[in-house]
Parts: structure tokens; C-alpha cells; sequence
């Protein structure tokens, strides 16, 4: 096992896939009455995350701590190499103040308990927010820089076990990026403007020392004309400043995603495309993902998706997360078939999710990006 592995106490021994998915049927048909109390104890539960709660005459309206806790079970095998590993995939803490009605203060870490320094890992969230409408929320501080589908939704909120490796690719990874943003919505329109830092990262808030980014996003809200409870079409584009300082960005240029939500009754589907235009030696990329999904009840959600991604020169593509312990180099052209299903104790906040994935890279420079194999991924969440 490598360096990258980690190892969880014995306690989380009992995330191994096959006692989850027994556990999915065995919650799946339990009474619904027990459901109902549950609800309500989760509730209980969850509100004692605020700490403190004031009204419009106060200076502080609201103190609550804010957290997630990810852990992954996941089994790699192409044939030639496998991997098996559980991973403390996310661990995050932190706390959100509401002040002077209209702002925000939020600060978060990211914790590996084993991965040395005493377990802190980086910042994420750590700014100051001020909304005084829908219409306008502005943002300075380390945030989120949210463009492509997966990359505009939380990590707590992910329909599949993770991020697409459309995302994986075309999307900056680090995500939580120091900046200024403005955004908002109305009349059905929603939109997000912002400047952040491409420089060099490190555990706090990096170093400017490269370019920057402008990230903009218009979209609109086409629920009502659909009968439908969403239906958000949205288009973003990256444009950043080429430097070989930068590292909390990938190297690309240009990005430009179209994406779409769409959930009615039961049912929906998300979807991206998406392009990008490499610089220092990266190819230029183009990418598809669909993601149909199904709720078979009000806890269980089947999930399903495809992906593809192609680069216009040899060795352009990564692989995703776990595909890279046992497949080497790059590639350039990827596909992938992902069917899961989820779980919800609690909505996204206490979920249990397992999914089955396909994928296959060609490479054409034949240097160690080939790649044909399975994975199976299912992992617990926890937000609050």
C-alpha cells in the first residue's frame, strides 16, 4: 500500500462496501414510523450546532459550527493492478458567525489526523460575506470558485461518491481560493462575478506571486416554464492568467462550461459541457458528463452518469482520484459509466453513498496512460 494510503481506526472497519450495501437494504425497508422519529431526533441533534442565536437587536444574530466528515471505502482493479483502501476522504471544522444583520463571517480548516502537523491539512472557507438582498452577496476572503456542474456543488451535496473527472480536469480542484466575488439572483437570473489569486498555494491563504483569475457566471431559472422544482441552465467562463507560478490553478487559460439541472417530481438530470485551452504544455480540453437520477423513495435515490473528455495532444487527461493508485501516467481520451445508489438519514447532511464505476483511457503516446478497469467506492457523510 502506498505512502497516499490511510488507515482509519477499527471503528470504521464496518464501512467495508459489502456490510454498507447491507446496511442500505436493511434501512431501506424498515418502518416508516422509526423514519419519522428519527427525523425528529436528527433535528434535535443538529440544532445544538448553534450556539448561539440572537434577534435583529443583537450584534451577533447567529454562532454555529459548521463541518463535514467524509470517509471512503473503495476497491480498484484493471486486471493487471487492484487497490483497496479506506480514506478519511474530508474532515473539515470550523465555525459561521451572522453579525450586524447583514454579515457573515465563516471560517474553516481541513484536518488529516494522519497526515503529520498535528492534522491540519488548510484553509478552505475563511472570509467575510456581505448580503444585504438576494439580489447581491458579496464575498472577499478564501471561497469557493464554483464553475462546472460538480464544481458548483458542495462536496456535501455530490449525487455520485465524487466529483466527475470532467471536474476532475477542466474544473480548479483546489477550489477554495483567495478573492472577491459578487453574486446573486433575481427575476429568475442568477449570476456570480469574481477575481481570485492563480498563485502559489499553501496551507493558508498562498502567495500572490503568479496571476489571477476572473471567473463570471450568468444563468437562469427555467423551473416554472418546465412545471418543475428546478431547472437551472448556467454559463460559466474562466479566464485566467498564465503564469508558472500558479498552482491553485490547473493550466488552463480559457474555460468555458455550459451546465443544466433539472429535477421534476422524481426524476432529473445533470448535465455539462465543457472546453478549456491549456497553456505550459497542456493540451487544450473539451468534456461531456450526464448524470440521470432516479428517487425510488424519499431515502433511496438511484444515480447513474457518463463522462468523456478529450484532449487535443497526447498525455492532456488525469485520471480520477482513486483510478490513479494503480494506472500511471496521462492520456487522451477518457470514458466512464458510474451507477450508484444513495441513502438519506438526514437529507445531504447524514447520507450513506455506493457507486459502481467503469472507466477507460486511450493513450495515444503509449508511454503508461492505457487504462481499462473498475472501481467500487462507498462512503459515509456527514455535514453540519
Amino acid at each position: 500500500m502506498n505512502q497516499r494510503s490511510r488507515r482509519i481506526d477499527t471503528a470504521l472497519s464496518c464501512f467495508s462496501p459489502l456490510r454498507i450495501l447491507a446496511a442500505y437494504i436493511l434501512i431501506a425497508v424498515g418502518p416508516h414510523a422509526f423514519a419519522q422519529e428519527a427525523e425528529s431526533s436528527f433535528d434535535r441533534l443538529w440544532s445544538r450546532a448553534q450556539l448561539v442565536s440572537g434577534d435583529s437587536e443583537s450584534v451577533f444574530q447567529s454562532v454555529a459550527l459548521s463541518g463535514r466528515f467524509q470517509v471512503d471505502q473503495t476497491n480498484v482493479d484493471s486486471g493487471d493492478a487492484d487497490f483497496s483502501d479506506t480514506d478519511l476522504r474530508r474532515f473539515r471544522f470550523g465555525v459561521k458567525v451572522g453579525f450586524l444583520d447583514d454579515f457573515t463571517f465563516h471560517t474553516e480548516a481541513e484536518f488529516d489526523p494522519q497526515g503529520g502537523n498535528l492534522g491540519y491539512n488548510r484553509l478552505t472557507d475563511t472570509y467575510v460575506a456581505w448580503s444585504p438582498s438576494d439580489a447581491l452577496e458579496l464575498i472577499v476572503g478564501k471561497h469557493g470558485a464554483a464553475f462546472t456542474m460538480d464544481g458548483q456543488t458542495s462536496s456535501k451535496e455530490l449525487l455520485a461518491i465524487d466529483r466527475s473527472n470532467l471536474s476532475n480536469n477542466i474544473w480548479f480542484t483546489e477550489e477554495y481560493i483567495p478573492g472577491i466575488s459578487v453574486s446573486g439572483e433575481k427575476n429568475k437570473f442568477v449570476y456570480n462575478v469574481g477575481v481570485f489569486s492563480s498563485g502559489e498555494k499553501d496551507r493558508g491563504f498562498g502567495d500572490s506571486n503568479g496571476g489571477e483569475f476572473v471567473l463570471a457566471t450568468v444563468g437562469y431559472e427555467f423551473a416554472e416554464r418546465f412545471d418543475a422544482n428546478e431547472a437551472l441552465l448556467r454559463f460559466n467562463f474562466v479566464d485566467n492568467e498564465p503564469n508558472p507560478n500558479n498552482s491553485f490553478t490547473r493550466p488552463l487559460e480559457k474555460i468555458v462550461s455550459i451546465n443544466f439541472s433539472f429535477e421534476k417530481d422524481r426524476w432529473g438530470v445533470r448535465s455539462d459541457l465543457s472546453t478549456a485551452q491549456g497553456y505550459l504544455g497542456q493540451s487544450d480540453l473539451a468534456g461531456l458528463m450526464v448524470m440521470p437520477f432516479i428517487n425510488l423513495s424519499d431515502r433511496l435515490q438511484l444515480v447513474t452518469r457518463y463522462t468523456y473528455l478529450d484532449s487535443d495532444d497526447p498525455n492532456g487527461i488525469r485520471f480520477a482520484r482513486y483510478e490513479r493508485e494503480i494506472a500511471g501516467g496521462l492520456g487522451d481520451e477518457y470514458r466512464e459509466l458510474y451507477a450508484g445508489l444513495n441513502y438519506f438519514w438526514y437529507g445531504h447532511k447524514l447520507k450513506l453513498q455506493t457507486g459502481l464505476q467503469y472507466a477507460d483511457m486511450d493513450d495515444r503516446a503509449a508511454d503508461g496512460g492505457s487504462y481499462t478497469g473498475w472501481s467500487w467506492t462507498t462512503g459515509f457523510r456527514l455535514s453540519w
